[in-house]
């Protein structure tokens, strides 16, 4: 899939005009900033590689999806961009994030022309044999969960502000800023695939939850990750960054951990020995486990949703490959 996937990502950007090109080769990881050729491993490509998959699985011609996965790759990278500038990162994928680099209105500036190609990308569903309806209906699905994704984003943001966040409303809010992009994803393939709404709501169902499977996994290795493969120059800790494991910690936690942990918030970035202290609380508490044994339940409920789609077993075991990924992952 990927080669395809890299193909019309070329072809969508290149249509634009060159300054902003520049901007997008560089946050996509093929140029430098001087627009030298990089060697760069570039994104995971998950969203396309599981809308392309579900197309597949759902008894399609993936290759007729590539439009839809390349769009979605394209919504996913617009909300990098603009998530680096509201969380002041300064580097991702072991470089400088793209605002970093030119400034915050330039890649604001790069980030909505994403968005917009994204949308033409999109539109060229037709070319591929969908039906004038079924393409509207696409981009209905990817509109409605680009909008969540956008909700889910703020809502972390407005978290960060918070003293109290409980479990359920995290796990809602990731379900929206990471759960709803793949639960486009598969359900855009599957739509490709048989134009049947009803079996592309259940295979979203299951990329749904895939995808907060993943984004727990995520918050494991903002803490406990090897940061030579997570390529994250500082760990969740140390940015205050209200992720499941420290939302566990609030939750589960005495009064004296909770108003210990607010007094070494007040720090821009926590530091080095209170770090230690809040990683031998999470140890004490369990942390480690309890992250771990949430997103393989998470990963369980897609593996049963995914039961109920009546998939040919070796179909069904595809899915629960990438399922068992999502909470295996060291990256």
């Amino acid at each position: 899939y990927l080669p395809d996937v890299g193909a019309w990502l070329r072809d969508a950007l290149a249509d634009s005009a060159p300054d902003i090109n520049r901007l997008l080769r560089y946050h996509m990881g093929w140029e430098d900033a001087e627009g030298s050729p990089t060697p760069s491993e570039g994104g995971k490509a998950l969203r396309p590689l599981l809308c392309l998959t579900a197309c597949e699985l759902a008894g399609g011609d993936w290759r007729r999806a590539l439009p839809a996965a390349a769009a979605l790759e394209l919504v996913h990278n617009f909300s990098l961009v603009h998530d680096d500038i509201q969380d002041r990162d300064v580097t991702r994928r072991g470089r400088e994030t793209l605002w970093s680099v030119w400034g915050v209105p330039a890649a604001l500036s790069g980030g909505n022309a994403m968005r917009v190609i994204a949308d033409r990308t999109l539109a060229k569903l037709e070319s591929s044999g969908l039906p004038p309806a079924a393409v509207m209906r696409a981009s209905a699905e990817l509109n409605q969960r680009y909008l969540e994704m956008i909700e889910g984003q703020y809502l972390d943001m407005a978290f960060e502000q918070r003293e109290r966040v409980t479990v359920a409303e995290y796990l809602d809010m990731i379900g929206r800023k990471t759960g709803a992009l793949f639960e486009s994803a598969m359900f855009l393939g599957a739509l490709v695939a048989n134009e049947d709404p009803g079996q592309a709501h259940a295979f979203g169902a299951c990329g749904r939850r895939i995808g907060v499977a993943f984004q727990v996994r995520d918050d494991y290795l903002g803490v406990w990750g090897d940061r030579a493969k997570t390529l994250k120059p500082l760990t969740d800790i140390q940015r205050k960054k209200k992720s499941l494991p420290l939302v566990y910690l609030l939750e589960a936690g005495s009064e004296e951990d909770r108003a210990w942990l607010q007094e070494a918030h007040r720090d821009d970035e926590v530091s080095g020995p209170n770090v230690k202290r809040i990683l031998l609380l999470l140890d004490r508490l369990g942390a480690r486990g309890y992250v771990t044994r949430t997103a393989e339940a998470c990963a369980s409920e897609a593996v049963a949703l995914a039961g109920a789609l009546g998939l040919p077993a070796d179909r069904q075991r595809t899915l629960e490959a990438i399922a068992a990924y999502c909470v295996q992952r060291d990256r």
